[in-house]
């Protein structure tokens, strides 16, 4: 199983509109931070999760020339800004492209995108198939998936699990059941925003203690803000079994 993080920014990405802080003024490659996504090639499957406003250019960079799913963790539009591009995908392959996610988010893709669910459809639309999955684990191809549900202040957020891999995002509480579904973990990919707390995301110390009660061989955090600082500095101080990923890292787990 091959993980290609596409982004590893939060909802505004690095550098930040406007901003001059040593983050977003850094040239240092790791700290230009699009927003978050990967993709996995698992089983000779190609599947992306969230479609961010950053999805072209993320596909263009990658080299990605098939993707067969795309699995939503929650509906903010950082996460599925950019599903119109699947189009090329539906061009490429002939083709709709199977969307897979929480039904509340199948329902707000239904109003982003409502020009792609018209009777008439006008040619050249995005081409989708809304595949609504819940907390109990799914198969796409004959890959399996766990959902693991999560919360992002009070909005559930649907991590995944395929295999010694598990990914989390906009994560601010762990319930004790998608604990137990982490036991085992070998890779771990967890959200850390900031240093200060933030009300819907884990701030970096938060991070840590989940990564040390999972116990993954090898975590990665990912959704960092400029307000994190510098990845050089960060991560330095950092245990040795937690790294900060960055965009285009490429890790390799076994299934």
């Amino acid at each position: 199983m091959k993980i290609n993080f596409l982004g590893s920014g939060t909802s505004q990405g690095v550098p930040v509109i406007g901003c001059s802080c040593a983050v977003c003024r850094s040239l240092d490659y790791r700290d230009k931070r699009l927003r978050s996504s990967i993709h996995i090639e698992i089983a000779g499957q190609s599947f992306v999760i969230d479609t961010g406003p950053d999805f072209r250019q993320q596909m263009l960079r990658e080299h990605v020339k098939r993707v067969d799913a795309v699995i939503f963790t929650h509906a903010h539009r950082d996460h599925t800004a950019g599903l119109d591009d699947v189009r090329a995908y539906n061009y490429l392959q002939d083709m709709d492209m199977p969307v897979y996610g929480a039904q509340p988010v199948l329902n707000q893709l239904k109003v982003e995108y409502a020009y792609a669910f018209e009777k008439n459809a006008y040619p050249g639309i995005p081409r989708l198939i809304l595949n609504p999955i819940d907390e109990k684990p799914f198969t796409i191809n004959d890959v399996s998936i766990i959902p693991l549900p999560v919360l992002h202040l009070n909005m559930p957020v649907l991590g995944f699990r395929f295999g010694n891999f598990s990914y989390i995002t906009d994560a601010k509480h762990i319930p004790e059941e998608t604990f137990e579904r982490l036991t085992g973990t070998e890779v771990l990919v967890l959200n850390a925003l900031q240093k200060d707390s933030h009300i819907s995301h884990f701030n970096l110390k938060e991070a840590i203690s989940a990564a040390d009660r999972i116990q993954a061989g090898k975590t990665y955090f990912t959704h960092i803000s400029h307000k994190l600082g510098l990845h050089s500095t960060i991560e330095k101080d950092l245990p040795s079994n937690i790294s900060l990923a960055f965009d285009g890292l490429q890790i390799s787990v076994d299934r």
